[in-house]
């Protein structure tokens, strides 16, 4: 038997919403689980570029053994039912770029464990699942919009479980996605992080994450123009992507634009806008990035409305 998942790429944080908010995008990664015959072969993991901003040194950075995301949750999902994973066949086809801030790591988990639930007939719920993606992932930001698509705010209780709420982005606002051709660890962009934050930074982001969650229900333009600032990673972590302090600046006089973020992590980052003047910013974050010797790629995207689909290959 044989299964594939096919999982969007996703953005967290998006300004004030660290580790709570994310958004699923449409660029893929498909995870297809298979069920050897030979006994012994224990399991093969394999992983396939799908041309989308991806090179032979980031795939070289994919373990293809034990310490694999991939194997990793099928070994805790076969584990909660109380087996092992044996003969197993995983192939990854790596459609979203790795270390980009861009939910590679998440896409994985998610469709390793959908494909590996469907496989042992659908032991654990949805809800489980999210449990179990969220134990590898260390937080709900990325797994939670992977799995079940669209904007997604979400938190991770004491007890495991998450608890999440779906909220409607509005459709004349864009999301312009820059990839830049460096990668940025989620290790390294969160060792600069501190481990204590001022109480005023702390009530800051509270108050532009109520902000977020009311501009996206009244599509209000203006409120979410202060909405989209932060306090409690962006500023640790703009030294750590060349030219994003550069970038954020020739926005900040933009009335058509509501505000520029680090996807996730980074490096890639988000501008977020009106559907008017997308070529402007286009050709804006290609000259600064240039000037810099970054080679980039840009596009415009939707909210991808659907999380992880088991598909036919």
């Amino acid at each position: 038997m044989k299964v594939s998942v096919k999982v969007p790429a996703t953005t967290a944080n998006i300004g004030p919403g660290f580790d709570c908010l994310g958004m699923a995008l449409p660029m893929y990664n498909t995870i297809t689980i298979e069920e050897t015959v030979l006994p012994g072969t224990g399991v093969d993991i394999n992983v396939i570029s799908d041309g989308i901003l991806l090179d032979e040194f980031a795939l070289e950075h994919i373990p293809l053994d034990e310490n694999s995301l991939v194997y990793k949750a099928v070994e805790l999902l076969y584990n909660s039912i109380g087996q092992s994973p044996s003969e197993l066949k995983i192939t990854i086809k790596s459609g979203i770029p790795v270390a980009r801030g861009l939910g590679s790591s998440a896409s994985v988990i998610v469709g390793a464990l959908v494909a590996a639930n469907e496989l042992l007939g659908r032991p654990a719920d949805d809800l489980a699942l999210l449990s179990i993606a969220c134990e590898l992932e260390g937080h709900p930001d990325n797994i939670t919009p992977a799995f079940v698509g669209g904007l997604v705010i979400s938190s991770q209780e004491e007890d495991g479980s998450v608890v999440y709420r779906k909220l409607q982005w509005p459709e004349n606002w864009a999301i312009t996605v820059c990839i830049p051709d460096f990668e940025l660890s989620t290790n390294i962009a969160r060792s600069v992080l501190p481990k204590e934050v001022p109480l005023s930074d702390a009530v800051f982001n509270a108050q532009r994450l109520g902000m977020f969650i009311q501009a996206v229900h009244e599509k209000d333009k203006e409120l979410m123009k202060l909405a989209l600032k932060d306090k409690l990673h962006q500023p640790y972590r703009i030294k750590l992507i060349q030219g994003l302090d550069e970038i954020m600046e020739s926005f900040k006089h933009d009335d058509d634009v509501l505000g520029c973020v680090i996807s996730g992590a980074g490096s890639s980052i988000l501008v977020i806008s009106e559907k008017d003047n997308i070529e402007k910013i286009h050709s804006k974050v290609k000259e600064i990035w240039s000037g810099l010797n970054i080679k980039c790629d840009i596009k415009t995207l939707n909210v991808e409305p659907n999380g992880a689909q088991i598909v036919e290959e």
